[in-house]
């Protein structure tokens, strides 16, 4: 994968990664790829063969196989989906088009059948300030663009999108045989724009100091009398809550306003063609090749649609995922190693627990005793769930695919709102073990690693410490922390948020930070567009921290044994070497955009060479010198964790 006539000093990522970038293609039906994808790609095969042994077998009705089977079977079945027409939609639909006030609108916003968008999301999730118990989170929401940008940025490129969404929403009218589509798609781009005027943008959206706003349900009425709340959560099951934290506050204030300024009828075409949109890909190919047209092809510019097959997998896995999960780890995970990534975790404790002690200057001793608190609290997870969902209650039928999805969405929503007034339960995942990703959850302190990114170039057994612990050592020690990065740190060992952190503490780590952030600001992954700190900020600092982290826990590995050299590299080269491979990614240019605009991380270019001029280690390692383009003097170096 290595160019090696190129100057780690100068490009790092290109010194690593230079042969792979240049004779790679990314394949047609993606938008990027790279590392993650080409893994996501494995395990997606293994799933087809998991849900095609399903199909095959006799199953008991109502049994995982048979739901598993049934599923896929239904989305394959493209016959009977375009013999049907629009016809499974037509109750729905002419339910909106009956509807008359905006109370029915906002009941028609809450109803899980209908799935339609509305300026709000809501969510249930452990109370940020009361751990103890679940609550449902209100944040804005309702805009068919990527972000607000998308509506507000005059650039060229912008006005183009929003062009082409006209031209797509009134497409999808006329397909569906109502008149009047160019009016109607005018008038939701209008709508969708005062919306996004209305809204937060993303790095704001980021601050959990800004994010928790705990309102009784009389509290948010008064706050935001344009919305009918009462006839929304009637809708949706949530009558009998009366606490709810509302996220972004002026935003759900100034979306309500919007919401009563705005006329029945607007409303209604809205959600008629969100509805369309939505449910695009369980009607007839038009309406599927044309959804495609938009948010495929030009606003990601990925140029062919996947196969049906593919498609079919991230149905199941996105539906019943966790029952196709239990078989994915009997068939493709072993169990040594998950003991060998538990070690992994430990050393990355024992590493941080080191750091506080001796590399985090900048830190005083009652903060810091803070700190090993909530790193002695934190749970790592690691490859799948103890006990597995079973679905029990969702009904699925072999050849009714539309049927399926829309029992499937009021099955998931129940099952979430059932949690309400329930204790918690500590042993939930948020991803499936055949998912190809980890994450760090701040109100429950806990890191988790899916089963199917624990394989190379992040794990292998059998592989050299330097490349374990450069690839997945640095991505355990990433998710460790988003504990203590600038918006996880605000949460303590117990997922409360509450500042633990004395004035000058935090006065020295936003020093830190900012100086990072100016870092970033200067990168411009694609010509006019450069990154946004705010947004990266957490990612940022989770890629520099898991890097000091796995740094430190590889050297522990060794037990003061030297590292051999092997082709010609060091023990420390090979770990900077890994974690620029684990890296390698290429992106089409709009995709690329899109992600400067709407993702917390920041283009895998910086992710590497962002972080590694930031470390004296990877300096030796290389013989890096004020000569070379990544070169920072010694006091510009930013350490954090």
């Amino acid at each position: 994968a290595m160019d090696t006539s190129a100057d780690p000093g100068d490009d790092f990522y290109e010194y690593v990664n230079g042969e792979w970038l240049e004779t790679t293609e990314i394949p047609a039906d993606k938008t990027n790829y790279g590392s993650f994808t080409a893994l996501a790609d494995e395990a997606e095969q293994q799933v087809r063969e998991i849900i095609q042994d399903a199909s095959a077998t006799d199953a008991a009705p109502g049994s995982a196989e048979q739901k598993i089977g049934d599923l896929y079977n239904s989305w394959m079945d493209q016959e009977a989906i375009e013999a049907r027409g629009l016809e499974p939609a037509q109750a729905d639909l002419d339910r909106i088009a009956g509807l008359s006030s905006h109370e029915e609108i906002a009941a028609a916003m809450g109803d899980p059948a209908l799935g339609a968008p509305a300026p709000y999301a809501g969510y249930v999730d452990i109370d940020s300030k009361q751990t103890d118990r679940y609550v449902f989170y209100i944040t804005q929401s309702g805009l068919g663009l990527p972000d607000r940008d998308y509506y507000l940025n005059d650039d060229q490129r912008f006005q183009d999108i929003r062009a082409a969404y006209v031209d797509y929403i009134e497409q999808v009218f006329t397909m569906a045989g109502m008149e009047g589509g160019a009016e109607k798609a005018q008038a939701i781009l209008e709508l969708e724009t005062a919306m996004a005027e209305n809204s937060w943008e993303r790095a704001k959206r980021r601050d959990r100091s800004l994010t928790y706003n705990l309102m009784t349900l009389d509290e948010l009425k008064d706050y935001a009398p344009g919305f009918d709340w009462d006839a929304t959560f009637e809708a949706a099951g949530l009558s009998d809550q009366d606490e709810f934290v509302v996220r972004e506050n002026d935003a759900i204030q100034k979306l309500s306003a919007t919401f009563a300024d705005t006329p029945v009828e607007t409303w209604k075409d809205y959600l008629t063609f969100h509805y369309i949109d939505g449910n695009a890909n369980a009607l007839p190919k038009q309406f599927d090749d044309a959804n495609f047209a938009f948010y495929g092809k030009t606003l990601s510019g990925q140029p062919e649609q996947r196969e049906r097959w593919k498609r079919g997998v991230s149905v199941v896995n996105g539906t019943i995922g966790e029952a196709v999960g239990k078989v994915y780890v009997e068939q493709h995970f072993p169990p040594e190693a998950k003991a060998q990534m538990e070690e992994l975790v430990e050393n990355l404790r024992i590493a941080f627990e080191r750091r506080l002690d001796n590399g985090v200057e900048w830190m005083g001793a009652e903060t810091k005793e803070e700190a090993r608190a909530k790193l002695a609290a934190f749970t790592p997870k690691i490859a799948y769930p103890d006990e597995f969902e079973t679905y029990d209650g969702l009904e699925v039928v072999e050849d009714d695919y539309y049927g399926n999805r829309r029992r499937a969405q009021v099955w998931g929503w129940n099952d979430m709102i059932s949690k309400l007034g329930q204790p918690i339960d500590r042993g939930e995942w948020f991803m499936t073990p055949q998912t190809v990703n980890a994450y760090y959850s701040p109100n429950r302190n806990e890191i988790v690693f899916p089963a199917a990114i624990l394989q190379a170039p992040f794990f292998d057994p059998n592989a050299d410490p330097a490349v374990n612990y450069g690839g997945i050592g640095a991505v355990i020690g990433h998710e460790m922390g988003h504990g203590f990065d600038d918006q996880g740190r605000k949460s303590d060992g117990t997922g409360t948020l509450r500042d633990w952190w004395t004035e000058e503490d935090n006065e020295r780590f936003e020093a830190l930070a900012g100086s990072f952030g100016e870092q970033y600001a200067a990168y411009e992954p694609i010509e006019g567009y450069t990154l946004n700190p705010e947004l990266t900020m957490g990612e940022n600092i989770g890629d520099l921290g898991g890097m000091n982290l796995a740094y430190e826990a590889y050297k522990i590995s060794l037990e003061g044994e030297e590292a051999p050299v092997l082709d010609g590299f060091s023990g420390d080269q090979r770990f900077f070497m890994a974690w620029g491979q684990v890296w390698q990614r290429l992106y089409r240019d709009e995709e690329l955009i899109n992600r400067i605009k709407t993702d917390p991380h920041s283009p895998s270019e910086f992710r590497v060479n962002g972080v590694v001029r930031n470390m004296d280690e990877w300096y030796a390692a290389f013989d890096v010198s004020e000569e070379d383009a990544l070169y920072l003097p010694p006091e510009e170096r930013v350490k954090i964790w």
